[in-house]
């Protein structure tokens, strides 16, 4: 996984899976849009919380270029953002043996604070195989995956200074 915090408030995540990708289910491209339960195939996820608050927002990016966001007061305590604004770039590239998905997100449609505050990521992967599911992230601090737990939210973004 790569991230970076650009100069224009945006947030830049490329997730990359490397192995045999015919083994993996991924859903077919289609138009970009709001999806429902992404994770119930392969999906790549990003939680992002402002530094020191138990509120935070899940992201979640499909092969197929369907997204949702979802707004969180506390740990798995939210709701669904249909918010068209929010739609984040999403691109996806393929080969035999390697997969990338890129996500662009628009830090501006969280609030004006996430522009200038620190911000804890937690990135993580379903990855539907033809076997079953496994679970990938850059912290499992449980022995089940859970993505929400926020001692999952692994990476550091300092604001860029202006």
């Amino acid at each position: 996984m790569l991230v970076r915090r650009s100069a224009g408030d945006e947030l830049h995540i490329t997730y990359s899976v490397d192995g045999d990708i015919s083994q993996i289910q991924i859903p077919s491209p289609t138009t970009p849009r709001i999806g429902t339960e992404l994770w119930r195939h392969t999906c790549f996820e990003a939680f992002i919380a402002l530094d020191s608050q138990s509120a935070y927002h899940e992201f979640n990016f499909a092969p197929s270029r369907e997204w949702c966001v979802y707004a969180m007061s506390s740990y798995r305590s939210g709701r669904l953002l249909a918010d068209e604004t929010m739609n984040p770039q999403i691109a996806l590239r393929s080969t035999d043996n390697h997969l990338e998905l890129d996500a662009v997100v628009r830090l501006d449609t969280l609030s004006a604070i996430h522009l200038r505050a620190v911000l804890r990521l937690g990135l993580s992967a379903v990855i539907e195989e033809t076997g079953g599911f496994t679970y990938w992230a850059l912290r499992h601090p449980s022995p089940k995956p859970d993505f929400h737990n926020a001692a999952s939210f692994a990476l550091s973004l300092d604001p860029l200074s202006r």
